[in-house]
């Protein structure tokens, strides 16, 4: 029985240029996998509220989502998000830390409109979008190391845990986008009966569990930050990196998985 793959992909530094968020270089992959009925999953820190704006593109129409580092799922039909009381929980829970490390993590929600719009390079529409969190808060670190150890452990004595991205860090409740990529593909495998191929791209560490659990992983380089170290997975063949930077790596990277031999004898 054929194996059909599904692709997991990380969007900032990923599919989107880390500067411009443009993906203009990635689009004849992205017809491939149109072309071929081939799923296409955005996982990312993003909001639901900047999925809904990016599935307003056709590239993206009938994407499927794993939103802010895992910890929701937006389908390819949905048009609003969810409302959840999580965020708020959340900064309450970060709030309640000592002043000492309080003070050495700053997020989007202490930051102004215009400021959030200069650390993200943003524009004004999509700040506001990103600023509409729903299970997470994505900030900066400016404590040393040892406050930074601190900073975890007692996040962790409270249940929220720490995940670096490629350009900021992200608290939030214990979930990943490995752990939802694990969930679909159990819930794809049961629908169509068949094993599925997943194939997984990624550029930061917040990546790497989705990157290793993957049939295939494929790491994306970012230059601006110092990216994913190797992985087990890549002695064996299983885990790839790609030459190319951004969308344009992401785009060189698949074109050359899907139309390998080895692989389309998968039955992919």
């Amino acid at each position: 029985m054929q194996s059909p793959p599904i692709v997991f992909t990380d969007l900032d530094g990923t599919l989107l240029d880390h500067q411009t968020y443009g993906y203009e270089a990635a689009r004849p992959a992205l017809a491939r996998l149109r072309d071929r009925g081939i799923p296409l999953v955005l996982c990312t820190s993003k909001t639901a509220a900047e999925i809904l704006a990016l599935r307003d593109n056709p590239d993206f129409r009938d994407c499927a989502a794993i939103v802010e580092n895992g910890a929701g799922l937006l389908d390819p039909g949905s048009r609003e998000p969810v409302p959840t009381p999580t965020h708020a929980r959340l900064m309450d829970l970060v709030d309640s830390l000592p002043g000492h490390l309080r003070n050495t993590f700053s997020g989007f929600s202490n930051w102004s409109l215009e400021t959030l719009v200069e650390f993200t390079g943003l524009d004004t529409q999509s700040a506001r979008r990103a600023a509409r969190r729903d299970y997470s808060e994505p900030g900066l670190w400016q404590g040393s190391a040892q406050e930074r150890r601190e900073f975890e452990a007692e996040l962790g004595r409270l249940g929220v845990v720490m995940q670096q991205g490629g350009r900021f860090l992200t608290l939030g409740f214990p979930a990943s986008k490995a752990d939802r990529m694990r969930e679909m593909i159990a819930a794809s495998e049961a629908s169509r009966g068949v094993p599925v191929t997943a194939i997984a791209l990624g550029d930061a560490a917040n990546d790497i569990e989705m990157l290793e659990h993957a049939d295939i992983g494929i790491v994306v380089p970012n230059p601006a930050h110092a990216g994913i170290p190797t992985l087990a997975g890549e002695s064996r063949g299983r885990i790839m990196r790609a030459t190319a930077a951004g969308p344009a790596g992401w785009n060189d990277s698949l074109l050359a998985l899907l139309d390998d031999p080895r692989f389309q004898a998968r039955g992919t």
